[in-house]
């Protein structure tokens, strides 16, 4: 089994709902996407260590990213109560990056040069040390979303024949390991 195949199974074992491996140069990458880190959309620019401007320029992440030749792609699903269960949201975003740590931990163990990437800014620490000034106190866990690299998510998903909306009611996050 080639070690492609071999992620897709640790990922889809693991509990993903779907999980893909797709040569980097297929992914989607929009710089444009940086303005929503920008306008601070999620509350963590320039206040989470692994989010923009921290990380780099998006030419520079996107120059990183592509420094990789593939990427394993992978979903959670979660129910949410309705559309506008915001709390539900957060507690799913929570288990999906969780999730998705415990899978990035397995995966190092196998490629250790690996570039693991998330749903949202990084969530190591309960309030990151860049509030403070001070020096991150996890690099080695620290994670970037996939958005924060310019990833644009929904094309991707579409790349892997995986649904970004999955049905009323349910939120859908994705991950990636960039190998």
């Amino acid at each position: 089994m080639n070690v492609n195949d071999m992620l897709v199974r640790q990922a889809l074992e693991a509990g993903a709902k779907a999980a893909f491996v797709l040569p980097v140069d297929e992914l989607v990458f929009d710089a444009g996407l940086r303005k929503y880190c920008e306008v601070n959309q999620c509350g963590s620019y320039d206040r989470n260590y692994a989010c923009p401007p921290c990380i780099g320029t998006a030419e520079e992440v996107i120059a990183k990213a592509k420094q990789y030749k593939w990427a394993l792609i992978f979903q959670t699903v979660w129910q949410m109560e309705d559309f506008y269960d915001f709390e539900g949201m957060a507690e799913a975003k929570k288990h999906h990056n969780a999730f998705s740590d415990r899978l990035f931990d397995d995966i190092r163990k196998e490629l250790p040069k690996c570039l693991p990437l998330s749903a949202g800014g990084c969530s190591v620490c309960e309030t990151c040390a860049r509030t403070d000034n001070l020096p991150c106190r996890f690099p080695e866990k620290a994670i970037s979303s996939m958005e924060g690299y310019c990833m644009n998510v929904s094309q991707i998903a579409e790349k892997c024949g995986m649904k970004y909306i999955n049905g009323v009611n349910t939120v859908t996050y994705f991950s990636a390991v960039l190998f």
